[in-house]
């Protein structure tokens, strides 16, 4: 890992592995991603690592390519050991120690290796998860009138991708994303949203990206009850905020 990486923070190194400790995560998820789902918090009982830092982790390791994409095979629970695996291939899995992947990671084309440049992609590709709720899936459920278990809402990542369009030097200007599209697709009690967007500099974009997430035990919409979930997520946001 890049050591002057601005992700120190939120993971350490020990014997070679990746670990990271809930509060890590918890930071990572409210402070970079600006992601306030109670499944990153240090006590919650299905606590996991965001999907976002272990992406993040991967770009500040290997370096952005030119095409990027992943694949969650499984969610990192609390002090779970991760090998991230010297000088891999085109395609690579995240483990742990025990052999149990958890990221398939493809890449092809030309690699950026700045760590000022993979920094700005990174922190752009990952804020757009702050917008995730209640910006965009909140009216994504009120149309297809379903909502998540308020009492236990699960949204998880499946598959993020990520494409430079145009070739990148050294990026130091501020990168802005924009969402260009967002889908969901309801099956029973899983819905599948896929989430498309924008890497914009001064308004125009020079990556595009992708991210596909799934929201499980689905119910009937409730108009009342969503919007006292996002005054609760407002609540969170705000109090952690203050602190």
């Amino acid at each position: 890992m890049n050591e002057n990486s601005f992700l120190q923070g939120f993971h350490d190194l020990r014997d070679g592995h990746v670990l990271i400790s809930p509060e890590q995560a918890s930071r990572f998820a409210k402070e970079i991603a600006g992601d306030f789902n109670p499944i990153h918090d240090p006590d919650s009982r299905r606590f996991c690592v965001p999907g976002d830092l272990l992406f993040a982790l991967v770009l500040a390791r290997y370096g952005v390519n030119a095409i990027m994409r992943c694949r969650f095979l499984g969610m990192v629970g609390e002090g779970v050991p991760l090998v991230f695996p010297e000088n891999p291939g085109p395609r690579f899995m995240i483990s742990d120690t025990q052999g149990r992947n958890y990221l398939e990671v493809e890449r092809e084309g030309p690699v950026v290796t700045d760590p000022y440049t993979i920094e700005a992609l990174t922190r752009s590709y990952v804020a757009f998860s702050g917008q995730n709720f209640p910006h965009v899936l909140v009216p994504l459920m009120e149309q297809h009138a379903v909502m998540v278990n308020p009492a236990r809402p699960l949204v998880i990542y499946e598959r993020m991708s990520l494409e430079v369009l145009t070739p990148v030097g050294s990026l130091t200007e501020t990168v802005q994303p924009t969402l260009s599209d967002a889908e969901m697709k309801v099956d029973g009690k899983r819905g599948d949203v896929r989430l498309d967007y924008a890497l914009c500099v001064e308004g125009e974009p020079f990556a595009t990206g992708s991210k596909h997430l799934v929201l499980s035990g689905l119910r009937p919409y409730d108009a009342a009850v969503m919007s006292d979930m996002v005054a609760q997520y407002a609540g969170w946001k705000d109090a952690y905020q203050a602190a």
